[in-house]
């Protein structure tokens, strides 16, 4: 089996593949097949994910941003650096295969006021980083 990069974070399912998909920082890379199969335990046609776009890390297959960006603060990110994005594996390879939404991104102090990324530098360091991460 070919190492996707990937790692689990906390208790491992006792189902198997009937239980919760588990949380994953993503160091090096994952495959558009195993975030498909993320979503498709979750939210049928899309992974909620967070990126740290100062460390080049993201966290995939929270519930919630708020638990995954939870994952990288702990690890040592600081929260300016994350920024919440949804990805849609059917899109993968078009503008469409990264949304960015989520409440974690409300941030008036860093000039943020919407669940958007506005800052194009932003959204074009989070392209770089899923661009990087994430291979056929």
């Amino acid at each position: 089996m070919m190492d996707d990069g990937a790692g689990s974070i906390g208790k491992p399912s006792d189902t198997g593949a009937e239980g919760p998909t588990e949380m994953r920082t993503v160091t090096s890379n994952i495959t558009v097949g195993a975030l498909a199969a993320i979503a498709e335990d979750q939210f049928q046609n899309l992974v909620k994910a967070v990126v740290d776009v100062a460390r080049g890390v993201m966290v995939v297959g929270g519930e919630m941003h708020a638990d995954e960006e939870a994952v990288l603060l702990a690890e040592g990110s600081s929260q300016s650096d994350l920024w919440g994005i949804n990805l849609h594996p059917e899109h993968f390879g078009t503008p469409a295969f990264i949304e960015y939404d989520s409440v974690i991104n409300i941030r008036p102090r860093q000039g943020n006021r919407s669940r958007s990324v506005e800052d194009t530098a932003t959204q074009g360091a989070i392209v770089a980083l899923v661009e990087r991460l994430v291979t056929a």
